[in-house]
């Protein structure tokens, strides 16, 4: 059916006592963010729920497009707002009854407001009722091939046919600011989406191999993937920042297995200092313990101790097939095996340590001054806008 309204309910945000109006005016505004080009959306916040108003009626199936990718919605439907009038409300569900007979149905109610008359179960009973009066199909309270959901808020009763799931989490926003170390890879936009759900705005930091290698591949499938997230809330912009140049300069420095330890140290220095001026608080990895060299506790341990800054790891104890399974759930994964070599790739060596010494890896730095090499990569950094016609790098 096609709605000017849509209810929206929420889960976690109903947790947050004194601070909910906080989450809740922080939700309503990226609903707003979500269906701007659509005309502008009026969300007016009602106990326990949001009513959003568009200027016009749109089909059912682009409310679940817009909706469905707003972190903090627990579920939502189109919804016909109306008087809390017992016949009005029994009149709705009649007119809106499904065009061919169905096998059973049932009628939901909640009451928000308990001034009304009427308790949840006697306003499901009586246009239960009416409905098997007109049409003479089976009530099934359990698994119904049909529903009719009633709400009386405080100011309004809304009435509405389908749920449909959000993404559940907390308004992006409401945590603080963090950086995305964007590899490009399977793992690290999954990494970005986890903290969007967590309700960060997260700035997308990509590193490739420039001017050397296929950098321009790389930096056009990072550019794809910050696009096909910002429907979940990543900035329509991305940090490239080319590191070849440093990376030669510690190849020519530095004992081949420790090059890699040394690589990611150099981008979690250049990472904080973007991050710093972004005002953000923490860097975010798409780190998975052990599944690679780099990703042992020991390596993540001599990565992690180049940091001033926390460093957050949401896929820490999920192994590559669930780590896949998101990426196809949120759309990345067919970016992320498109060509374009991660920096990392460049001048790898043929063997990573795996237990790195600490004590070996700053001795190796002071040799290789890694803080005036992380300045070189830094005065190189750009952000890029990221827009709608960006290209998708060809496979």
């Amino acid at each position: 059916m096609e709605s000017r309204y849509a209810v929206v309910h929420y889960a976690e945000i109903g947790l947050k006592g004194h601070n909910r109006g906080f989450f809740e005016r922080t939700l309503a505004r990226r609903i707003e963010e979500r269906l701007q080009d659509i005309g502008p959306a009026f969300v007016e916040r009602l106990p326990g729920r949001l009513l959003v108003r568009l200027p016009r009626p749109v089909p059912e199936a682009l409310w679940v497009e817009r909706l469905r990718t707003v972190f903090g919605i627990a579920y939502f439907a189109p919804a016909i707002p109306a008087s809390k009038d017992l016949h009005t409300l029994t009149e709705i569900v009649l007119r809106h009854l499904p065009s061919e007979p169905v096998p059973s149905f049932c009628i939901r109610a909640s009451r928000a407001d308990k001034s009304f008359p009427l308790t949840s179960q006697e306003i499901e009973r009586h246009i239960g009722a009416a409905v098997q009066r007109q049409t003479g199909w089976r009530v099934d309270l359990s698994e119904p091939a049909w529903v009719a959901y009633i709400e009386i808020a405080m100011n309004t009763a809304l009435v509405y046919f389908a749920r449909h799931r959000g993404p559940g989490g907390l308004p992006v926003g409401v945590s603080g600011r963090v950086g995305l170390l964007l590899s490009g890879g399977i793992d690290s936009p999954v990494a970005g989406y986890f903290m969007l759900k967590r309700g960060c705005e997260v700035i997308p930091i990509h590193f490739h191999s420039g001017p050397f290698g296929d950098w321009a591949a790389s930096e056009a499938k990072a550019m794809a993937i910050v696009r096909q997230m910002r429907p979940y809330g990543m900035p329509p912009w991305l940090y490239v920042v080319p590191i070849g140049e440093p990376q030669r300069a510690i190849v020519l420095a530095a004992p081949a297995p420790y090059r890699l330890i040394l690589y990611r140290r150099l981008m979690v220095r250049v990472a904080e200092s973007i991050l710093r001026r972004e005002g953000g608080l923490a860097l975010v990895t798409g780190d998975s313990l052990g599944q690679v060299a780099s990703q042992t506790l020991e390596s993540l341990t001599a990565i992690e101790d180049a940091a001033t800054m926390p460093i957050l790891r949401p896929l820490i104890g999920l192994d590559k097939v669930e780590i896949i399974d998101w990426a196809r759930a949120i759309g990345t994964y067919e970016l992320s095996i498109l060509p374009g070599e991660d920096c990392c790739q460049f001048l790898m060596p043929p063997r990573v340590v795996t237990r790195p010494s600490l004590e070996i890896v700053r001795e190796i730095e002071s040799r290789v001054r890694i803080e005036e090499l992380a300045q070189q990569a830094l005065a190189q950094a750009m952000r890029v806008p990221v827009s709608d016609q960006t290209p998708v790098p060809i496979s």
